[in-house]
């Protein structure tokens, strides 16, 4: 039996993989999932019903980090041994890359952000980089691009559904608008250097925003006293429902921004980060690019004056323009380590 180990590192790893997972599975493969006690990722495994190995809490500092690396590959290595699989499938999978040669397994990456101080990790140790065709560095002879983005990989229409049954759930009445709000922590090492809103620029954006209509926040770690009634507390496997119907999403995450993007909402984009996927759907009017927040300010206004059908309508066509993730995956790893 072919056995194939995803390796989680963030929530949204678990939407890139799931579909992919469930297609191998049907034939006929064995699929385990791994991960660190991060945000949301144990939960949503779980509620996606996988086989799941946990490798204990994730460190935030510097040494923390450090002494991760090595605690991590130990895990993933005696968790290699027991499961023994044939291929290791990761968003950059440090852990997966450096256990991989000693298991006997092949290992492939799938990334989006070409952070060079996280790829130079793993990068040794991987047989195929797949990336985006709009990410724009070379991550040498490994590399195979291909034509759409991650979020593709489970917001394609052949596999979400909108869920209208959310707006119950969010007390909002099916007319009624309502903006999301996505704040990080900056915590993350290819954060470093880079920056969004500030505490004051956060709550004007909520005191502008809730005079119009209902402002909901998720946050990787915690928000100002004044803005804690806002806080979501949403299951993340209704997250994406929550994004659909929104008005507008502004954000300092490119996960959330091109997420709801995809879905046909208009997005404002806050960080000194510059995500390439979301200037290309800048050029479909899906996203306004901002680097401080008065820009961003202005854009809200900017981006409410359409009608929402008409971000669907953007978004229907930029989704003409790509190829299902999910399916180029399948593809690839069927022809390539399944025969």
């Amino acid at each position: 039996m072919f056995k194939v180990l995803f390796d989680i590192g963030h929530p949204g790893h678990v939407h890139l993989f799931k579909h992919l997972a469930r297609l191998l599975m049907v034939d006929g493969a064995q699929v385990l999932f791994t991960s660190r006690v991060k945000e949301h990722e144990m939960a949503l495994i779980a509620h996606e019903g996988f086989d799941h190995v946990s490798f204990g809490p994730h460190y935030r500092s510097l040494t923390g980090k450090l002494w991760g690396l090595l605690r991590y590959d130990l895990a993933m290595l005696r968790t290699g041994l027991r499961f023994r699989p044939d291929l290791i499938v990761g968003h950059g999978t440090i852990y997966g890359a450096h256990a991989s040669p000693l298991l006997r397994a092949k290992c492939l990456a799938i990334e989006d952000t070409g952070n060079m101080e996280q790829v130079r990790l793993w990068r040794p140790f991987v047989d195929a980089i797949l990336t985006p065709k709009v990410l724009n560095k070379d991550l040498g002879p490994k590399q195979v691009r291909y034509d759409s983005y991650h979020e593709l990989a489970y917001l394609h229409p052949e596999f979400y559904m909108p869920d209208p049954g959310i707006l119950d759930w969010l007390k909002v009445a099916p007319d009624e608008p309502y903006a999301i709000l996505r704040f990080v922590s900056w915590n993350a090492t290819h954060d470093v250097g880079l920056k969004g809103l500030s505490v004051d620029e956060k709550v004007e954006l909520v005191r502008r925003l809730s005079g119009r209509m209902k402002v909901f926040i998720t946050s990787e770690r915690g928000v100002p006293s004044e803005l804690e009634p806002y806080v979501m507390k949403i299951p993340p496997e209704r997250f994406h429902h929550a994004l659909r119907f929104a008005r507008i999403v502004i954000t300092e995450g490119t996960t959330t921004g091109a997420e709801a993007a995809v879905l046909g909402v208009p997005v404002v984009f806050v960080s000194t980060y510059r995500a390439a996927h979301l200037h290309e759907m800048e050029g479909f009017g899906l996203v306004a690019n901002t680097t401080n927040g008065p820009d961003a300010f202005s854009a809200i206004e900017r981006m409410l004056l359409l009608d929402p059908h008409e971000y669907r309508e953007r978004a229907a066509k930029f989704i003409a323009t790509k190829v299902n993730a999910t399916r180029f995956y399948h593809r690839f790893i069927r022809e390539r380590y399944m025969g």
